[in-house]
């Protein structure tokens, strides 16, 4: 599904390089549930951007699903991104001003689904989630692991083939955490291939495969 040849990132600081990412070669196979570790500044999440085809590599080959994501226009690169790939972030990222219903129907809208399309899928969701009655409040009505189901049901309402979650525990008590956790690998049972970034080793065994990031290099990569 996923393949990364020699992927680079780096700054130019005078006349060096500084690195964030180099020769990094990885192969991901359709559902798996991979997990992302190393220190802060290690370049994972880097790594996470450019597999989420938000930032790009200055160097090296992506291939997604045999497309060569890495010979893209930027156009093209947010057209895949947009119908392939969900998003689950550690600050939740829903929109304040809008309520539960309307942030989980959020990926819908700019997909351009008919309006009876999107009301269907968001009232199977909401069930499935069992968020029915918490549909009309808003974010800050909410407690964080409330809005952490929120942001995994608003990233996985569109379908996506891959499900990317950057430290999706981070701001969780442990129990909202496990319970987090014990979701996404319902997901991935189901099909959706995971990365995951995290810093909890507990949690990281939920996945089936660890690869430890160190200065922007593999160090190791290992199933569980």
């Amino acid at each position: 599904m996923i393949i990364l040849k020699n992927i680079e990132r780096y700054y130019n600081t005078g006349s060096q390089k500084t690195w964030v990412l180099k020769n990094i070669n990885i192969q991901v196979n359709k559902g798996d549930f991979v997990t992302i570790m190393g220190p802060s500044g290690s370049g994972k999440s880097t790594l996470l951007n450019i597999i989420g085809m938000l930032d790009s590599p200055d160097a090296g080959e992506y291939i997604f699903n045999d497309e060569p994501v890495h010979t893209f226009s930027e156009k093209r690169r947010t057209e895949l991104h947009k119908h392939a790939i969900g998003f689950v972030f550690q600050a939740y990222h829903l929109i304040d001003e809008l309520t539960v219903y309307e942030n989980i129907e959020m990926p819908l809208l700019y997909k351009g689904e008919r309006k009876p399309d999107r009301q269907s899928r968001v009232a199977d969701i909401l069930d499935r989630f069992n968020i029915v009655g918490k549909k009309d409040l808003f974010p800050a009505q909410l407690s964080g692991g409330q809005q952490q189901l929120v942001g995994i049901a608003r990233a996985i309402i569109g379908r996506p083939k891959l499900l990317l979650a950057d430290e999706p525990t981070g701001n969780l008590h442990t129990s909202q955490g496990e319970m987090t956790m014990d979701l996404l690998r319902q997901l991935n049972s189901e099909g959706i291939t995971i990365i995951q970034v995290t810093h909890n080793e507990k949690f990281a065994e939920y996945g089936n495969r660890v690869i430890q990031i160190e200065d922007g290099f593999v160090r190791t990569d290992t199933n569980t």
